[in-house]
């Protein structure tokens, strides 16, 4: 690949463990895509800012971290609790029997998509499949799945999940997205009922039993190909799991293994834009022209980032769902938003739904919150880009419509007695409150800088508000 094409990433993610640098990497080499149709997408998606992200399965039940307590690894997102916790393959068999149970009666995807539009959100990421293997779609390759004959909810007229999503959040207009799990923990293909599992690794040697990896990647094209047959217009293949991939084989010294898994994404991605033209592959902290935009997770980056980049961050404290789990609230949720376009994000907020198919009343409360922050500052994050000096004395900037944004956060116990917003040459215009009828008093004799004086008035706001916007015109 060209220089041209490549541009390096420091964004100082944390690795999933220590020694295994399988899941995120610091030091990131984008490559950008050169598909029309592609670049075209990517253009609509950098616009959307705003996205909600939901990981939901049987494990909803236990109220436990999706899949990962079946992982045999010695981390602490992999720990088993409950009754079962004591002997690993007794927790597997149960934790692979939640399915026989699992009857989320409550399950209404048009509340959801309607609350999620309301919030401003303009796409959709789904967990259609996540590593344990369950697919919450209809798939014809694995009874182990939500419309299988072991699942109460397959006799459900809403049975196939996904399709109900997808299709109410399309018909509120919204960008869709289908995650799904590249490692699948519960094939035979994957994991070898023989073998013992040891880590999140496949657990047969690959040179040893090639037909059976050749089976898995069948198995593999095959539902990603259901998925982008048979569920309408899908806008992003987001592919987790970034341990499966072309690799060499790697042991580090704390015993933690990199295994060549060579899926053979080139024939997934071309495949996905056979079915679907222009389609975003995210095949997420993988290097490689198959990763269209990177996912920092649960973190803002610090600095701003000269590609597409999304910060995918749970509302809660949990990726799925936990009963009481803590929420942040919607001035934190609202300030994150602001923070990330000004650095060239979008947001992808994750909520995670209870077993009974509904979400916390928490979500609704915070999703209406930020609908009503977003209505009248919307203008400000919607198909804007940052500009300089992106973030500085309680200001964050985006530019946008012809007009700079300046943004303040309101996240400060001591207000200052003059707001200082520094401007580019080319808008001197007095700035404008979105929202607001209140005239705003400013200094401009000093080039470059505009000092607002913090009013009574203005004070008052800034108290009622997570983040005020301040709109400045350009040059006509």
């Amino acid at each position: 690949m060209a220089k041209s094409h490549r541009y390096t990433l420091i964004i100082g993610i944390l690795f999933l463990s220590a020694g295994l640098r399988a899941q995120h990497h610091e030091d990131r080499v984008y490559f950008r895509p050169e598909d029309s149709l592609v670049k075209e997408k990517l253009a609509w998606w950098q616009d959307l800012k705003f996205g909600l992200l939901m990981h939901w399965g049987p494990y909803s039940q236990w109220g436990v971290v999706e899949s990962w307590s079946i992982c045999p690894e010695d981390e602490e997102w992999c720990a088993r609790k409950g009754p079962f916790a004591h002997d690993y393959f007794e927790y597997r068999r149960a934790y692979e029997s939640l399915p026989s149970t699992f009857n989320p009666v409550r399950f209404n995807p048009q509340r959801w998509a309607e609350a999620a539009a309301k919030a401003g959100m303009k796409y959709l990421v789904f967990t259609t499949k996540h590593h344990d293997g369950f697919c919450m779609f209809d798939t014809r390759l694995t009874d182990y799945r939500i419309t299988g004959p072991d699942c109460p909810f397959s006799t459900n007229p809403a049975a196939n999940i996904t399709r109900g999503i997808f299709d109410a959040f399309r018909n509120k207009g919204m960008g869709i997205g289908a995650y799904f799990s590249k490692p699948d923990w519960h094939c035979p293909d994957y994991w070898d009922p023989y073998f013992p599992p040891v880590d999140r690794n496949v657990n047969f040697s690959r040179e040893k039993y090639p037909e059976k990896w050749e089976r898995y990647k069948d198995f593999t094209r095959g539902q990603i190909r259901e998925l982008l047959t048979d569920y309408g217009r899908v806008d992003i293949l987001w592919l987790d799991g970034g341990w499966v991939k072309k690799c060499a084989d790697t042991v580090f010294p704390d015993g933690k293994r990199l295994v060549n898994q060579d899926i053979d994404m080139p024939a997934i991605a071309a495949m996905a834009r056979e079915l679907q033209p222009g389609i975003l592959v995210v095949d997420r902290a993988v290097e490689g022209p198959d990763q269209n935009y990177l996912t920092p997770e649960q973190r803002v980056p610090e600095q701003l980032l000269d590609f597409p980049w999304e910060t995918c961050m749970t509302m809660g404290n949990s990726w799925s769902y936990v009963p009481g789990d803590h929420y942040k609230s919607s001035a934190e949720l609202i300030r994150l938003l602001c923070r990330i376009v000004a650095r060239g994000g979008n947001f992808l907020l994750n909520i995670g739904p209870g077993p009974d198919g509904e979400w916390a009343p928490e979500a609704y409360q915070r999703l209406e919150e930020i609908g009503r922050w977003m209505d009248v500052n919307g203008e400000g994050i919607y198909a804007c880009k940052p500009v300089a000096p992106y973030e500085k004395d309680g200001f964050v900037y985006t530019q946008g419509n012809g007009f700079i944004y300046a943004i303040y956060l309101t996240d400060r116990d001591v207000l200052p007695e003059m707001l200082k917003v520094e401007l580019p040459d080319g808008y001197p215009g007095k700035p404008s409150l979105m929202g607001s009828s209140l005239k705003v008093k400013a200094d401009f004799s000093k080039k470059g800088e505009v000092l607002i004086p913090l009013t009574p008035e203005l004070k008052g706001l800034l108290k009622s508000s997570p983040a005020l916007v301040f709109r400045f015109a350009g040059k006509r």
